[in-house]
């Protein structure tokens, strides 16, 4: 089944668990009626199956159902009933359901509206004194800072969420945001402090069953992604046969649930192939990725497609023009040109 078909059908059954009939017709909760803990969980429940419709698919056909899910669960504050308890669980629902929409446009490489909605979920984690959400977007808006080529604003944003996340007790949370922090390192030529920090993101990545456990958005973060941090951090470094091993590491341990970051991570190591004298494996590599990503819709993937196909393009080799010929016609065909 081809990835439109499956998510059309799949992304309704997201939509139903993410809009609580009962609500909507303001089915009673007590005598007064209104909005109870029951609406909440269905709700929730619709947020993720968002994080897992995008784990596996990209964010391409879940941004407008989110952006929906944001509007319906504003709709319920503003014109419900409900207990002031409820109402909490109801704007840290809004706050988070906006980090995801943030990070949708992140996904698709609209950075100014991913910011937008990144900036109305740190607002309501400071309204409501929320250390996690807090995290959350602090965390995101340091990844986008660095991707973005702002890395000093990358560093300080990740220091700023470790600061909150010491205090939460999770080893897995601090692992995360120490290869943040070493991310931006790299980018700002600190390469002494970028590999303490990834250093340092490992040993506690180790740690994570030593104390509180990571939250839901973090439990992505383990050696599939530290691998591949330490190949963007030999990338960077010019050491393209090193960073060929870590990103094979990181292919081999990603979760296949994690369709789009599969993607991602078999573009970056051809990538790497080609600038370490690997044509013919590059190009193999790249050809095979146009399979999965007919189940893929991502901006950043798209991007790295086609700058894969702009390296194998200026190798003289057959196998490489032809492998850039066929990724070009899939941007092309794709619509994503």
């Amino acid at each position: 089944m081809k990835r439109r078909a499956f998510m059309k059908d799949t992304v309704g059954v997201a939509a139903a668990a993410g809009m609580p009939a009962s609500a909507d017709r303001g089915a009673p909760v007590g005598p007064n009626g209104g909005i109870g803990t029951a609406h909440v969980i269905e709700l929730r429940e619709g947020l993720r199956s968002l994080y897992q419709l995008d784990d596996a698919y990209g964010g391409g056909d879940v941004r407008s159902l989110a952006r929906k899910h944001l509007k319906r669960v504003e709709r319920i504050i503003n014109t419900a009933n409900y207990p002031e308890t409820i109402g909490r669980q109801l704007q840290l629902l809004a706050g988070e359901t906006a980090e995801h929409c943030g990070w949708l446009y992140y996904d698709a490489d609209d950075q100014g509206r991913a910011r937008r909605y990144w900036g109305e979920a740190l607002t309501t984690a400071t309204v409501l004194g929320d250390d996690n959400l807090a995290i959350m977007v602090l965390a995101s808006l340091s990844m986008q800072a660095s991707y973005e080529g702002r890395p000093r604003q990358g560093l300080d944003l990740a220091r700023a969420a470790q600061e909150r996340a010491v205090r939460y007790g999770s080893p897995g949370l601090q692992s995360l945001l120490a290869s943040r922090e070493a991310r931006a390192l790299y980018l700002m030529k600190d390469t002494s402090g970028a590999k303490k920090r990834l250093a340092n993101s490992m040993r506690l990545v180790e740690r994570d069953d030593r104390g509180r456990p990571s939250p839901d958005w973090a439990k992505f973060h383990g050696h599939a992604e530290l691998d591949y941090a330490q190949g963007l951090y030999y990338t960077e470094a010019g050491h393209h046969h090193s960073a060929v091993q870590f990103l094979r590491a990181a292919l081999d341990h990603q979760d296949r649930t994690y369709g789009r970051n599969r993607a991602l991570y078999r573009l970056t190591l051809a990538r790497s192939l080609v600038q370490a004298g690997e044509a013919d494996e590059a190009a193999a590599q790249a050809v095979d990725s146009l399979e999965h990503l007919e189940e893929v819709e991502s901006g950043r993937v798209i991007r790295r497609l086609k700058e894969v196909a702009g390296h194998l393009r200026g190798v003289d080799a057959a196998c490489a023009r032809n492998a850039a010929d066929q990724l070009t016609e899939y941007v092309e065909l794709s619509g994503a040109a």
